[in-house]
């Protein structure tokens, strides 16, 4: 590695004259400038910074999961990368606390010159939502239609263009579609899996009928829940009832897709799975801090506005409440926890099969 032959000095390497210069209170063109929006400007610039750089890592991801085949050392690489982007999301959550140090009286003392200025406008995060997976027709309906309403059309053509590329959920699905790992030798691992599953949803059925706590209207509830939990692990062993689920959201993965992913959370300690299991991890880690980043944000702007509409236009705290639970990703990911079973249930692997998830032989 050579080393550099001209000095670099801090200032000219950060460019730091453009990033401090950059903030340009809209309220000093109305009056005396308000102190606060110091803070917003700041807080808002510095998003945008740590979306430039998950956008970074993220593209990175996205390109190794693009190929036809994808080697071990690049799923480390992957690995390493997603659980960076989490720890960057984790910095952006903790920023909201900064944010409320202003109170409602302190925002509302710039706010309405920013009009009609939105973070609906915020083409990075939108890139990042549509890179992960959350494309128009996965969002909520008042989403969908306002979606594109405030941009300008460069903006708007370059988020149409980002549609039709695939998302990382797609890419990640295709991989665990192509997985060649349900059966092995004469050891169908689903029909062992499938005694055990009927098994350990008939002992739920027998501890809910046998529970004295319950009302009346709580054991039937209850009875009702479970039932759709059977119908649902009924569908993983026949594509066409989950298929019909699929078409209509219950789940979002394929088939093939969603039987890997729960091979794979199954037996995370066989060393053929090691990878795969922390990808998905932190897949499902970056869907979670995304979620609680929405919350935040809508209770920060509950605090700040209470019912009144957004700058942009929307309404507010309502709308940022709908997207918090509606706009997720990897739900499937967290979702398959139902049809994980205790160890002690599971069926044993045999030999054979645990020397080739050992790579040995």
């Amino acid at each position: 590695m050579k080393r550099n032959t001209t000095p670099v000095y801090y200032g000219d390497y950060l460019q730091l004259d453009k990033i401090l210069g950059a903030q340009s209170l809209q309220s000093k063109h109305y009056g005396d400038p308000a102190h606060d929006e110091m803070l917003f400007i700041i807080v808002h610039q510095v998003y945008e910074l740590w979306f430039k750089q998950i956008l970074h890592e993220l593209n990175a991801v996205i390109s190794v999961f693009n190929q036809r085949q994808i080697p071990d050392q690049s799923l480390i690489e992957v690995v390493h990368r997603l659980q960076r982007i989490n720890q960057i999301q984790q910095l952006l959550n903790d920023q909201i606390s900064v944010m409320e140090t202003m109170t409602p009286q302190q925002f509302l003392s710039f706010r309405d010159y920013l009009v009609p200025a939105s973070g609906f406008q915020s083409i990075q995060f939108k890139r990042l939502e549509i890179s992960l997976g959350l494309k128009r027709e996965f969002r909520i309906d008042f989403d969908k239609q306002s979606f594109y309403n405030r941009l300008s059309q460069d903006d708007r053509e370059l988020l149409e263009a980002l549609e039709s590329k695939p998302s990382l959920f797609e890419l990640v699905e295709q991989w665990l579609a192509r997985m060649p790992l349900l059966i092995k030798d004469e050891f169908a691992f689903w029909q062992h899996y499938k005694q055990a599953a009927d098994a350990s949803l008939q002992a739920d059925r027998k501890i809910i009928l046998s529970n004295d706590t319950l009302t009346a209207k709580e054991q039937q509830q209850e009875l009702n829940d479970l039932t759709a939990t059977e119908e649902n692990f009924a569908a993983l062993f026949d594509k066409t009832a989950y298929q019909k689920l699929n078409d209509e959201g219950t789940f979002r993965l394929g088939h093939e897709a969603m039987m890997a992913l729960l091979f794979i959370k199954q037996y995370p300690e066989e060393p053929i799975f090691n990878l795969p299991f922390q990808l998905i991890t932190a897949l499902t880690d970056i869907d979670e801090k995304l979620t609680i980043w929405r919350y935040r944000h809508a209770m920060m702007v509950q605090r700040m506005l209470g019912t009144k509409i957004g700058t942009g236009g929307s309404s507010g705290h309502h709308y940022l409440k709908k997207t918090t639970e509606s706009n997720r990703i990897f739900t499937d990911f967290f979702n398959a926890a139902s049809f994980l079973l205790p160890k002690d249930m599971l069926p044993a692997l045999p030999n054979s099969v645990k020397q080739y998830f050992g790579f040995y032989k």
